[in-house]
């Protein structure tokens, strides 16, 4: 019954096709950013995007397009500012998060306005055209090839910069490109969750990821696969109980990563009574029964 209705409507085929990219690409760059301490910055470029998006609508031109280069040319900047100015990483996304939502709320209260402006803030991936599965799939393609290609150099990277440095690796080419690259991930989630909940899904499933999981690799797999079932699971929900695919979307990640906390600490409590039990030192011997018998002492209860 299911391949009859879901998977036989265009619009849910498109909207399948989104979830898969956003599902892949959102987890593959946040590892890193989690990895980093800057789980914020992709709020922040979400908030860069609103401007780009009011950027188009004043021009008359695509807001997606709009907003990849104003979250692209945002990412870079924060990035600089972070490394010359020796400002810190929360200030610079501050500056972000408070100038990106104040430009695009200028710029889209200019343009008079706009009915679709929710498709852009919480997504809208119901109503992907044909296009816009082209551009999110050649975008998260872009996405997991940056983060896949080039895992170990970006790990050594976020990890520690100054040891990066020291064995030879272009540090500052690399925190752009990852600047840019989470820029470039946002404008993916834009149609799927929205510039304000994007953030979620490049959050939310690396840690629940974590929950489970020790290595980075194994992180960054795990996160991925959370992200396409809960990318799924929020379309599939959307269609059948008519709620806000973005929303679903995120809620389902939180209750994965809530679920993965309860069973994380579960685990670590059984792992914890068995290493106690056998630290444990042995009971003394007690005398043997015919012994206990003949002394009249009573045998080890």
């Amino acid at each position: 019954m299911l391949n009859d209705t879901i998977f036989s409507l265009p619009f849910m085929q498109r909207a399948f096709l989104a979830a898969l990219a956003i599902g892949l690409a959102a987890p593959a760059i946040g590892t890193y950013l989690v990895q980093r301490r800057l789980a914020l910055m992709g709020d922040g470029l979400g908030h860069v995007a609103l401007t780009g998006v009011g950027l188009g609508l004043v021009t008359n031109t695509s807001p997606v397009w709009g907003a990849v280069l104003v979250a692209v040319a945002g990412a870079a900047a924060v990035e600089l500012i972070r490394e010359r100015a020796k400002a810190s990483g929360d200030v610079a996304l501050a500056m972000l998060f408070y100038g990106g939502l104040a430009g695009g709320s200028m710029l889209i209260s200019l343009s008079g306005g706009n009915a679709n402006l929710n498709s852009y803030l919480f997504g809208s991936i119901l109503s992907t055209s044909a296009g816009d599965v082209w551009a999110i799939a050649a975008l998260a393609v872009g996405v997991l090839l940056v983060s896949l290609g080039l895992r170990r150099a970006l790990f050594a990277v976020c990890q520690d910069e100054e040891f990066a440095r020291v064995a030879g690796l272009p540090v500052r080419a690399l925190n752009l490109l990852l600047a840019v690259t989470t820029a470039v991930t946002v404008t993916v989630g834009m149609r799927v969750v929205g510039v304000l909940m994007v953030s979620a899904l490049m959050v939310v499933p690396v840690a629940a990821a974590q929950q489970l999981t020790r290595a980075f690799a194994a992180t960054m797999g795990a996160a991925m696969a959370i992200g396409v079932g809960a990318a799924f699971s929020g379309v599939t929900m959307s269609y059948y109980a008519d709620t806000p695919p973005g929303a679903s979307i995120v809620l389902i990640a939180i209750a994965v990563f809530l679920l993965a906390s309860i069973c994380a600490g579960l685990l670590r409590r059984g792992r914890g009574r068995t290493r106690t039990r056998a630290h444990e030192p042995d009971p003394a011997p007690g005398p043997a029964p015919e012994q206990a018998v003949a002394t009249g002492r009573s045998l080890p209860q």
